[in-house]
């Protein structure tokens, strides 16, 4: 049983950004609205001789002896495994894992899934300290899919400062990946999203060996004369329509207000090219977002009917937001979010470092506002609580901390020109911990501010009339 299984990604180009940056992102949504997290950096190592064993599943691999520090974002409960979920490593490569979708019944027929197999838990914990770029990602996690097969259908993002790849696990042992165009961008949704495969085209596609004939052999492919990966693997069913494709709607009429589609619509594209650069805070807004502005927004003034239609991209249940941004001869950038991202604030954290703040990297398995994620859960309930009186007020509060954000970060970038190597790495590291202790700080005094003005709002205020 998938743990993860319900997250929101987006991937954007080099060509496609405002800043040259590439870009993948997530929200890594599970099935609790409490989940703690942690984020810390797991150091390089050399001379090992270890092998891993997955306590979810059973799946055992001798690691290679040495490997590279990345940042980590594992479950703080650990009994069903580790679940690093996203990262960057120490030559700026970023990958995210996974995005939950599913095969269906014609194709996992003949090649099912594999119970001890690749699955998520395991997944960046056996890939991301090893790979050099975004490609080798591909190539090292399709080697140990054909090694072990795969316990799940999953989605991967790969990024290093020029690439950005996504790869789609359908079956125990099939799979595709494709490299977003320069100057495009994707989403996905819980649902096989690839299109048609070029395999004349081994420089932005890659696959596993023996798909073409698999499918041939088997009568898969509906449609004549390509291989479309969703029309063959995916799924096209109510539950999609209601659950998938609006999200994948919401985002392209965000990038793209221009194109009328349809949120239920099976062909939904998943690449496009936006009618605009994109921006950071445009990632940020996507995975913050609940239909805003339309009659589908749980929050909003749409009839009951309307506000339950479709499932949100910004959830209660959330566990972990993250942006992984790779700018071009600059620093690698890790945007954390927790709490409900649509009430609270992504946290800029440079990923060459040795550590994180102690509020990310140690935490509690119950409420304390020491902690990151525990602040930002309570920040995100008081929200939502009061939502009509305080999203104003919280809405500036998220603007004001992500103007704040760049500023610090074009700071930090102008004094760190002159550093490298270990000096560099101890400086960020400090720019971490100033920052984290900025923007805790600020939660907390809005969190302590919104509860000071809720005991207003309480229906069990009475006030006696003065003439009585």
């Amino acid at each position: 049983m998938q743990k993860h299984a319900a997250c929101s990604s987006i991937m954007v180009g080099k060509k496609a950004s405002m800043d040259g940056s590439t870009y993948i992102a997530r929200n890594e949504d599970n099935y609790v609205a409490i989940y703690p997290k942690k984020f810390f950096v797991q150091p390089a190592v050399t001379n090992r001789i270890e092998t891993y064993k997955s306590v979810y599943n059973g799946l055992t691999e001798k690691l290679p002896t040495s490997g590279y520090r990345y940042t980590s974002s594992p479950d703080l409960n650990t009994t069903e495994g580790l679940y690093e979920e996203d990262g960057i490593n120490e030559k700026n490569v970023a990958m995210s894992a996974t995005e939950s979708v599913y095969g269906n019944e014609r194709v996992l027929g003949y090649d099912p899934l594999i119970e001890n197999g690749v699955a998520e838990d395991s997944i960046t914990t056996l890939v991301l300290p090893y790979i050099d770029s975004a490609r080798d990602g591909v190539k090292r996690l399709g080697e140990l899919i054909a090694k072990y097969g795969a316990t799940e259908s999953n989605g991967v993002q790969f990024s290093d400062q020029d690439e950005v790849w996504y790869m789609e696990i359908a079956t125990g042992h099939h799979w595709v990946a494709i490299r977003i165009p320069d100057d495009c961008y994707a989403f996905a949704a819980n649902q096989i999203g690839i299109e048609e495969i070029d395999f004349d085209n081994p420089d932005y596609y890659m696959w596993s060996d023996g798909i073409q004939e698999f499918v041939d052999e088997h009568g898969l492919n509906p449609d004549e004369g390509k291989f479309n990966f969703r029309h063959i693997f995916g799924t096209n069913t109510k539950s999609d329509h209601h659950y998938n494709t609006p999200r994948v709607w919401y985002a392209q009429k965000y990038l793209n207000p221009s194109i009328e589609q349809n949120p239920e619509s099976s062909e939904l594209p998943f690449l496009r090219k936006a009618e605009r650069k994109i921006s950071v805070e445009d990632i940020q807004y996507i995975l913050k977002s609940h239909y805003n502005e339309t009659q589908f927004d749980p929050l909003g003034n749409g009839s009951d009917d309307d506000k339950r239609r479709y499932r949100a991209i910004s959830l209660s249940r959330t566990a972990n937001s993250h942006i992984l941004q790779l700018k071009p001869d600059k620093l690698s950038v890790e945007w954390k979010c927790y709490g409900i991202p649509s009430f609270t604030t992504f946290v800029p954290f440079f990923t060459d470092a040795n550590e994180t703040d102690e509020s990310y990297s140690t935490i509690s398995n119950s409420m304390n506002l020491k902690d990151a994620y525990w602040i930002y859960e309570a920040l995100s309930m008081v929200v939502e609580s009061h939502y009509n009186e305080f999203i104003e007020e919280d809405l500036d509060y998220q603007k004001e901390l992500s103007q704040w954000s760049r500023q610090k970060i074009q700071s930090v970038e102008n004094d760190a020109a002159s550093l490298f190597g270990t000096e560099l790495t101890e400086y960020l590291t400090q720019q971490n911990h100033e920052i984290v202790t900025y923007f805790n700080d600020k939660a907390k005094e809005l969190l302590a501010k919104l509860v000071t003005e809720g005991t207003e709002l309480s229906g069990l205020t009475f006030k006696m009339d003065p003439n009585l």
